[in-house]
């Protein structure tokens, strides 16, 4: 670069500001030359319309301008008037070319987000302050947050409501799914047949924890290891919870000939313990065995090595409190096979619950015929069978089809999640009590390590989906207006307030304390296992079961039964929490087409056809040469 001052460098200069300023630059220099020279600094125009005064400075043009003679002043302005009247056209031509991309952008920002233009009106006169608030207001109510995709999702669905509904949405995406079959209850050559010594090592006993679905594995779990360690099963035992306050044993939910009837050539099951070992002490005498006791998912070579010794030296073990304490691999062809015959076959519901169920399910579809095999399955010869190809239908005929949704917004699952669902400081102060009261080592061991902010436990995909989140995922796959939705479990936390969104979507939504009178319910009222197993029934006799929390046992189970006995036409839709929070994290942006297009290929990826994975529970993917035959 020349000398300042130079024409070379004077030249450079000059080019670089024509980049940087343009037309305003030559406006500029040709109004402050009748001045006779440049503004000084911070020296405004009319307006205060030129702010840059100083940048314009800095570029070294103070210092050229003590060079400008009074000739050479009159020159440059000469030559900048000539300059503007040969291009005032471009000018104002580039003028309002800005001012109608101006326009066209606030039109645009006006059509696909009138909640934020409404707020802007709102605003018009309020103090600074006001304003600064707004945003914090708006990131602590996903309500309001979502309101722009939920006003866009009831336009959709208002012009969806007279088209004609996509079949696609009540079957499984991939026909190969209905080649696999249920033969978990076959004979097995391996099987020990009825004469051959068996019970030759003692009794197991067993206390199971939990809710419905977590008793319902530890059954199965412990089937296994009596078949294991060939000794005797007591029928279980359910421990009284304080968080499920159900005092209901097995033989209120299940019925225990049947359970004892279908496993008994591979399985010796009791209902009683023999009177003399019912008088010894069994912690005492080592052989009271507690989750500590056992490794989580424990291999086989654990209980052989562990708890053999005992049950050979006392005849007789105690597992209290029996959780998840058998692993899925590796694990015997014949204890992963017995498992699945005791979930798939060897538990059925006693008929108080099976006839309470049909009332259910029948209410529902409008109509009193078993329809497939999961209804024969679940609901026994309670509801009739009519066979496939008959011209039976209900009131609205074949239309009468219903979802069923596990929405898994309960306040224990909203309170362990660590999340924050809008409620603030409220909300803060409600979930912080609950955890204080049952979730007191979550507390402890947050203390140990540094907890994950709310916004990063939603974008890791670890917060349960709202209500909000379920409608929009239903409207974003195409569900009609008038779909009829069964809501597994009522107790959802913010209450009636908090289901606004999902139930002005879709009124059709029902539970079982709607479909059922309260003499109907009166038997079930406070037996919480009870209950959750008419929600199982209604959920796995679905067309559809949507989920929104894939480690719920009750997703869990429900969703491996349609597998089992869906014979490739029970759907199940699973969204992807740390998918989903990346989609809705452009809430305010994203189109509605664009929103459809990517829900849509979240929840088919999610039903692709799998076979189970190594490790993955045999409950919830039955697709294995254990449990299912391929044809």
């Amino acid at each position: 670069m020349g000398k300042q001052g130079s024409p070379r460098g004077r030249r450079v200069e000059n080019q670089d500001l024509d980049i940087s300023f343009g037309v305003k630059e030559h406006e500029f220099r040709s109004l402050d030359m009748q001045h006779g020279g440049y503004p000084p600094v911070g020296r405004r125009l009319s307006g205060g319309e030129f702010k840059w005064d100083k940048v314009f400075l800095a570029k070294g043009l103070k210092n050229d301008s003590a060079k400008f003679t009074p000739s050479k002043g009159v020159y440059v302005g000469k030559r900048q008037m000539w300059w503007l009247h040969r291009h005032i056209r471009s000018i104002v031509f580039t003028l309002l070319l800005m001012g109608f991309l101006y326009l066209l952008d606030s039109l645009l920002f006006s059509i696909f987000d009138p909640v934020m233009l409404r707020n802007n009106f709102s605003l018009q006169g309020s103090s600074k302050t006001e304003v600064d608030m707004v945003p914090r207001a708006v990131k602590e109510d996903p309500v309001k947050l979502y309101e722009r995709l939920l006003n866009l999702a009831d336009s959709s669905l208002a012009e969806r409501e007279f088209k004609q509904e996509s079949s696609k949405l009540w079957e499984e995406p991939y026909p190969q799914a209905s080649s696999w079959k249920p033969c978990a209850d076959k004979a097995s050559p391996h099987v020990v047949r009825a004469g051959k010594p068996r019970n030759i090592t003692g009794y197991i006993l067993i206390s199971a924890n939990g809710g419905l679905n977590q008793q319902r594995v530890a059954i199965c779990n412990a089937v296994a290891v009596a078949s294991l360690l060939n000794a005797t099963l007591v029928i279980p035992k359910f421990l009284y919870s304080n968080v499920w306050k159900d005092p209901s044993q097995f033989g209120d939910i299940y019925q225990e000939d049947y359970f004892m009837d279908m496993l008994k050539d591979e399985v010796n099951i009791i209902k009683e313990l023999p009177l003399n070992l019912k008088l010894l002490d069994v912690e005492a005498a080592g052989s009271l065995i507690t989750d500590a006791d056992l490794s989580k998912e424990a291999k086989p070579d654990e209980y052989i090595k562990n708890i053999l010794p005992l049950l050979l030296r006392n005849r007789v073990v105690h597992f209290l409190g029996y959780g998840n304490r058998l692993g899925f691999d590796p694990l015997p062809y014949e204890l992963q096979r017995l498992r699945c015959k005791c979930n798939f076959h060897a538990l059925k519901f006693v008929p108080k619950i099976q006839q309470i169920g049909s009332l259910l399910v029948r209410r529902i579809r409008k109509y009193d015929f078993a329809r497939s095999t999961l209804d024969k399955q679940l609901l026994g010869n309670l509801i009739p069978h009519v066979p496939l190809g008959s011209n039976h239908h209900g009131a609205e005929g074949p239309s009468s089809k219903y979802l069923a949704l596990h929405l898994r917004f309960e306040i224990d699952m909203v309170a362990y999640s660590m999340c924050e669902f809008g409620g603030g400081e409220t909300e803060r102060r409600e979930l912080q009590t609950y955890r204080e009261a049952h979730f007191p080592l979550l507390l402890e061991r947050l203390k140990e390590s540094k907890p994950l902010s709310p916004e990063e436990l939603r974008m890791t995909g670890k917060c349960p989906l709202t209500p909000e989140e379920a409608a929009l995922v239903l409207a974003g796959l195409g569900f009609k207006h008038g779909t009829y939705i069964y809501l597994a479990g009522s107790d959802i936390y913010g209450g009636q307030s908090r289901m606004q969104a999902l139930t002005t979507l879709y009124p059709n939504l029902v539970t079982k304390e709607n479909l059922l009178t309260s003499s109907e319910l009166a038997p079930f009222r406070n037996f919480s296992s009870q209950l959750a197993a008419l929600d199982f029934i209604a959920c796995a006799t679905s067309d559809v079961f949507a989920i929104t929390d894939s480690g719920s046992q009750l997703s869990s189970l429900v969703s491996g039964f349609r597998t089992y006995y869906g014979g490739g036409h029970a759907p199940t839709l699973r969204p992807s929490k740390k998918r989903l929070a990346a989609i809705l994290s452009r809430n305010k942006t994203i189109g509605w087409h664009s929103f459809e297009g990517k829900i849509r290929k979240m929840i088919d990826e999610g039903q692709r056809l799998h076979v189970r994975g190594l490790g993955r529970s045999i409950y919830r993917h039955p697709r294995c040469k254990e449990c299912m035959c391929r044809h």
